[in-house]
């Protein structure tokens, strides 16, 4: 294990995809507002964290690899915010990839005695997060060759398009590809593609609203029949992670969480240490295992977090 994180440390990598700000407001309620039938809280604490693709390179800056990330910064606040958070934790952010005719997506949680209160969101439509490849295109390109991997994370917000998929696909070295079923993109060939268990049963083209057993051999044939990756991980909550290479299953791994807090940003911890790992040269099984590994330090704490080499090492 300390000789893949030596490894690591020699990677470098690049994130695509939906960057947020995550916001949590913590206080305490105790009464009901006189204006309305609504709690009043008293604020203890607000803090600002990275989402979305933004926790991904957290994710593979805390593992050790050398990370920029280009998603849809605005020229406004809430980018100033996440950009230093980025950079507060070595990720880089390049200014060429700023933009000012939409705002950078935040969420705003509003949490009382560990109970989420409300939701604000802070985005414009999916069209205006669409990026101009004529403009950045030949940049992107550039970037995405010196890349030893492209991790794309799509949260549906709309930096991901097809024209976008079909870039990195033509330049990269390798691509993992954390997919959102409902945008309908061309998700073809990628070496690594790392679906829940719900983004799994539509990528098959099969209800999510199921409530019978999770059909893996279904899902799994539809998915390489449809997408053909090299390696597919699908994640099973409590149930663990599924793994599947040349069309076939291999195995279920168990969860390797002892206590579970908060399953935010799970995902991005998953496809951040499964990428570091294969490109590595470690097997798809023991990239899993150390995956799962990651992600049973991160569920372990609140709110969208990150594991460190000396975490796992504990966790192990």
């Amino acid at each position: 294990m300390k000789e893949l994180f030596e490894q690591i440390k020699s990677l470098n990598i690049l994130v695509i995809g939906d960057v947020m700000l995550d916001r949590y407001i913590i206080g305490q309620v105790s009464r009901i507002s006189p204006e309305a039938p609504v709690p009043i809280l008293a604020v203890d604490q607000e803090r600002s964290v990275a989402g979305g693709a933004a926790n991904v390179a957290l994710n593979l800056c805390a593992l050790g690899a050398s990370v920029e990330t280009i998603g849809w910064f605005g020229k406004d606040q809430e980018g100033e915010e996440l950009v230093k958070i980025l950079e507060s934790g070595k990720t880089n952010v390049d200014s060429q990839f700023r933009f000012s005719y939409a705002p950078t997506i935040s969420k705003s949680r509003i949490t009382a005695s560990n109970q989420q209160i409300c939701r604000v969101d802070r985005e414009a439509y999916v069209k205006d997060y669409s990026p101009d490849l004529g403009v950045i295109g030949t940049h992107l390109t550039q970037k995405v060759k010196e890349a030893d991997a492209v991790v794309i994370s799509d949260y549906g917000k709309g930096f991901v398009t097809n024209e976008l998929l079909k870039l990195v696909s033509k330049n990269a070295k390798f691509v993992s590809i954390d997919p959102k079923p409902s945008r309908l993109l061309e998700y073809a060939k990628p070496d690594l593609l790392t679906p829940n268990r719900l983004e799994a049963l539509e990528l098959a083209g099969l209800s999510r609203e199921t409530r019978e057993p999770f059909p893996k051999h279904d899902v799994v044939d539809q998915i390489f029949s449809r997408f053909a990756p090299k390696m597919l991980a699908i994640t099973l909550g409590a149930e663990g992670m599924l793994l599947a290479q040349d069309g076939k299953i291999q195995t279920t791994i168990p969860t390797a969480a002892r206590e579970v807090f908060d399953v935010s940003g799970a995902g991005d911890t998953v496809i951040a240490s499964l990428t570091l790992a294969l490109i590595s040269g470690k097997s798809f099984a023991l990239s899993a295992e150390f995956a799962n590994l990651a992600a049973g330090v991160v569920v372990g704490k609140v709110g969208t977090a990150t594991a460190s080499p000396e975490e796992i090492l504990k966790h192990l």
